[in-house]
C-alpha cells in the first residue's frame, strides 16, 4: 500500500459509513509512527470513535497515544469548537449590550451552521498552522462518513468565494471581519487540499455494490475539487475456508460480483485489499495486525455460538403501526443499515394498507436503489441539500422582489449565496415532512449519528427562538409531552412519544454499540426517548460452519447483552441475510426472518 510505504504529508480516508475508515486510519497512523515517524492523527467526525480504538480520552489538543512512540491523536469536538467560537464573536459584546441582546446573539449562533463552520475553522488550522507542520512528519485524519466529508472539503473554497464576492460585511455567523481575519488560511487550505505532493485521498470501501457506487460517486466529486491524488481500499474481503458454508458462500459471491461492476473510473485508481479479520479493530493490538497476514483457522476449528432468543422486525411494526400515523427515524453509526431498516418498515406498513412517506436526510443514502420498485401505498424521495437549497433561495428572492429595490435585492442574493443557507433549507424540508405525520406514516432515514445530532441541535435551536419570541407576548400554556397549545415546533413533534418513534439501528459489534449508547444519551438530553433498538445483521442469527465467521459470531454475544440488560427498552434482531436485502421482495423477507435464532 504505497499510501503507507511513501505517504504524502497530509492523509484523508473517507468512504460511506461502516467500511473501515477509521480502522484504516489508526493502523495507517500507528505503522508510520512505528517506523519513528511523528504522526497527528485526526478525526474530523462527529461521532468519532477514536477514543474507543485506543481506550483513551482525547480531545481537541493533542494527545499522545500509550505504547506508541511518535503518535498523537486530536477529535475535533464539534460542540466544543463551537461553544469556542460563539464565545470569540460574542464576548466583545458582554457587559457593552443588554443581557437580553447577549442572550439573543447566543441563541443565533446555536444552531448546526454555527457547528460546522467552527469545526471547519479547526480543521483549516490543522492544515495551515506552522507549529503544526514543524511538529509532525504526518496528519492522518479519519474523516466523516462520505456526503459530510464532500462537504467539510468543499467549505475552504466555498467560503474563501464568499468572502471574496461578499460586499456588505455580514452573514448569518455575525460580522464578516473575524472571518475575513481567516481568508487568508481559507485559501492556503485550497492550496494543500489540491497538492498531489502533499495530499492523498483514500477512499475506502467494502466488496459492496453500494459502497463502491458511493466511492465512486465520492472519487468524481472530490476530483472536481482538484483533489485527485486518490486510492481506493476494498476492506474486509472474506475467502472461506472451505466451500459448502451457505453464509460464506454467499459473502465471497457478493465481493466478487460488486468488483466487477465496479464504477469505471473508480477502477483506474490504484486498489488495495484488506481481508475481513476475525476480530473487531479495538484495541493497539488489533490495529496493528491489520496490515499483517491472518494466520487461517483450520476447516475443522469449531466455536460453540450460542442461540439467541429475539423477536425480528415484524413484531417491531405490529407496535408502530398501532397509531395508524406517526414519523418513525432510523439512527446509528454509518454502515449499521439504517436504509435498510427504514426501507423494510416503509414497505411493510404500505404492504399492510398504510400510506406512507419514505425519506432520508442522508447525503450518502440509497433509499430508491434499496426499494428498487414502485410499491403501492408508498412514496419514496429524499431531502437533497443541492435542490432544498436551490429552491429554498429561490423562494426568498420571489418574496422579497415585492418589497426591496434592486440594490437591496442584490445584496439579499448575495447573501443567500452563504454556505450556510443550506443548513436553513435541509432543515425546512425536515420540518415539512415531521408535519405530514399526522395523517400517515413518514418514515425518516438519518444521516450517521453526528450529523443527525445536529440536525435536532438546528431543531432544538429552532424550538428556543419560537418559543423566546412567545414570551414576548402573552405566556404559553403547557400541556402534555411539552407541547404548547396552539404551537408545535419540529422539536415538540421530536420529543412526543405518541407522535415520533425513534429506533436506534445497530450491529452486533463493540463500536457500533458505544456509539448507540452514546447517541441514546444525546437524544435523551434532548428528552426524546427512543422507542426501541434493532441488532441488524446478526452472524449469530444467522447460522454459519465457517471457522472465522463462528469467530465472529460468538464475540456477538456479550455485545447482544450489553443492549437487552442495559440500553434498549425493546430489543430487535435480524439475522444476516444470504440474499441481499435489496428490492420489494427480499426486503418483505427480511421483516419476517430471525424471529428467534440459534446456531449449530
Amino acid at each position: 500500500m504505497d499510501f503507507v510505504t511513501n505517504p504524502t504529508r497530509y492523509l484523508f480516508f473517507t468512504g460511506k459509513g461502516g467500511v473501515g475508515k477509521t480502522s484504516i486510519a489508526c493502523a495507517t497512523a500507528v505503522t508510520l509512527a512505528d517506523r519513528g515517524l511523528r504522526v497527528l492523527l485526526v478525526s474530523t467526525d462527529p461521532a468519532s470513535n477514536l477514543d474507543d480504538v485506543f481506550s483513551i480520552r482525547l480531545s481537541n489538543a493533542p494527545t499522545p497515544i500509550p505504547g506508541v512512540a511518535g503518535l498523537c491523536a486530536v477529535n475535533v469536538d464539534p460542540e466544543a469548537a463551537a461553544k469556542a467560537y460563539r464565545d470569540r464573536v460574542v464576548g466583545p459584546y458582554r457587559g457593552v449590550l443588554p443581557d437580553d441582546a447577549v442572550a439573543h446573539m447566543e441563541e443565533q449562533l446555536s444552531g448546526s451552521c454555527t457547528v460546522e463552520i467552527a469545526a471547519f475553522d479547526e480543521f483549516t488550522a490543522l492544515l495551515t498552522n506552522g507549529e503544526i507542520a514543524a511538529g509532525y512528519d504526518h496528519i492522518v485524519f479519519d474523516t466523516a462518513p462520505t456526503g459530510h466529508t464532500l462537504r467539510l472539503l468543499a467549505l475552504p473554497a466555498a467560503w474563501t468565494g464568499f468572502l471574496n464576492s461578499n460586499s456588505h460585511g455580514a452573514s448569518c455567523l455575525g460580522p464578516l471581519s473575524g472571518m475575513n481575519s481567516q481568508k487568508d488560511r481559507y485559501e492556503q487550505s485550497v492550496a494543500a487540499l489540491g497538492d498531489p505532493l502533499q495530499t492523498s485521498l483514500i477512499m475506502v470501501a467494502r466488496a459492496d455494490v453500494s459502497a463502491l457506487r458511493e466511492a465512486d460517486r465520492s472519487s468524481t466529486e472530490l476530483a472536481a475539487l482538484g483533489l485527485k491524488n486518490q486510492r481506493l481500499v476494498v476492506n474486509g474481503v472474506l475467502t472461506p475456508a472451505s466451500p459448502g458454508d451457505e453464509m460464506a458462500d454467499a459473502m465471497a459471491r457478493r465481493a466478487l460480483s460488486a468488483l466487477a461492476q465496479m464504477p469505471l473510473m473508480l477502477g483506474t485508481l490504484p486498489r488495495f485489499t484488506i481481508p475481513l479479520k476475525p476480530m473487531n479493530i479495538v484495541g493497539l493490538e488489533a490495529v496493528r495486525s491489520l496490515f499483517k497476514p491472518t494466520e487461517p483457522l483450520p476447516p475443522g476449528s469449531t466455536v460453540a455460538v450460542e442461540a439467541i432468543d429475539l423477536p425480528g422486525l415484524s413484531g417491531l411494526i405490529a407496535e408502530l403501526e398501532k397509531s395508524g400515523h406517526g414519523v418513525i427515524m432510523t439512527m446509528g453509526k454509518g454502515g449499521v443499515g439504517k436504509t435498510t431498516i427504514a426501507a423494510a418498515i416503509a414497505v411493510e406498513l404500505a404492504h399492510r394498507g398504510h400510506q406512507v412517506h419514505l425519506t432520508t436526510t442522508d447525503p450518502a443514502a440509497h433509499v430508491t436503489a434499496t426499494l428498487n420498485a414502485i410499491v403501492p401505498n408508498l412514496r419514496v424521495d429524499r431531502i437533497d441539500p443541492v435542490a432544498e437549497t436551490r429552491a429554498y433561495r429561490e423562494g426568498v428572492l420571489a418574496k422579497a422582489a415585492q418589497d426591496l429595490d434592486a440594490a437591496g435585492l442584490a445584496l439579499l442574493e448575495e447573501d443567500l449565496r452563504s454556505p450556510c443557507t443550506e443548513e436553513v433549507a435541509v432543515f425546512r424540508a425536515f420540518s415539512n415532512a415531521l408535519s405530514e405525520a399526522t395523517r400517515q406514516f413518514v418514515v425518516i432515514d438519518t444521516a450517521p449519528t453526528g450529523h443527525t445530532l445536529l440536525l435536532v441541535d438546528a431543531t432544538g435551536s429552532y424550538h428556543r427562538e419560537m418559543m423566546r419570541q412567545m414570551a414576548v407576548g402573552k405566556p404559553a400554556e403547557p400541556i402534555d409531552h411539552g407541547i404548547v397549545r396552539g404551537v408545535s415546533t419540529p422539536m415538540m413533534k421530536l420529543q412526543d412519544p405518541e407522535y415520533t418513534k425513534v429506533l436506534i439501528v445497530t450491529l452486533a459489534e463493540t463500536t457500533p454499540v458505544l456509539e448507540a449508547s452514546r447517541l441514546q444519551n444525546d437524544l435523551r438530553r434532548a428528552k426524546i426517548e427512543p422507542f426501541a433498538w434493532v441488532i441488524n445483521g446478526a452472524l449469530s442469527a444467522a447460522g454459519t460452519t465457517d471457522p472465522l465467521l463462528r469467530v465472529r459470531a460468538a464475540s456477538e454475544r456479550d455485545v447482544i447483552a450489553k443492549v437487552t440488560c442495559g440500553l434498549a427498552a425493546r430489543t430487535h434482531m435480524v439475522p444476516w441475510q444470504v440474499e441481499q436485502p435489496v428490492g420489494a421482495a427480499a426486503l418483505g423477507h427480511l421483516v419476517y426472518a430471525g424471529l428467534s435464532s440459534s446456531m449449530p
